[in-house]
């Protein structure tokens, strides 16, 4: 399979977790719903490691990667904190487009940290998404 396929499947899911996540949030902590949703990607994610028999531990654990999935998995969890109470705040019609700003934010990080080429392509599409997010999210 392409890796196209698996980014249209996760932005699939990612607005199906917009739809779910508001109607889970209807009179639950945001915090209490963002914990139950990570027990249950905690669950999924142990059962399909087991399944496909990837429990392997790397001879030897290099301190960097680990450390910067570390920090991911901080990045994530205090984005959905913030997003499950925004949520709560604001119609999911709204929330998700300020959400996919991600977008833009990983593109000029990309070029900063990483030294990814900016493209013409890649600038055009990163301002094209702001726009869109500009004319969706705000009056």
């Amino acid at each position: 399979m392409s890796w196209q396929l698996f980014a249209l499947g996760s932005a699939f899911f990612a607005g199906l977790t917009a739809i779910f996540g508001k109607l889970g949030v209807e009179g639950l902590n945001s915090n209490l719903a963002t914990l139950i949703r990570t027990v249950v990607i905690l669950a999924m994610t142990a059962g399909i490691v087991t399944f496909r028999g990837e429990w392997q531990v790397p001879q030897a654990l290099e301190p960097r990667p680990i450390a910067f999935l570390v920090l991911s998995g901080l990045a994530t969890g205090f984005s959905w904190l913030l997003y499950y109470r925004a949520l709560q705040l604001a119609p999911a019609s709204m929330v998700a487009p300020i959400d996919k700003l991600s977008l833009v934010f990983a593109i000029v990080l990309a070029v900063v940290f990483l030294g990814e080429a900016l493209t013409v392509k890649l600038a055009l599409g990163g301002l094209l998404i702001l726009s869109g997010v500009l004319i969706l999210a705000w009056p």
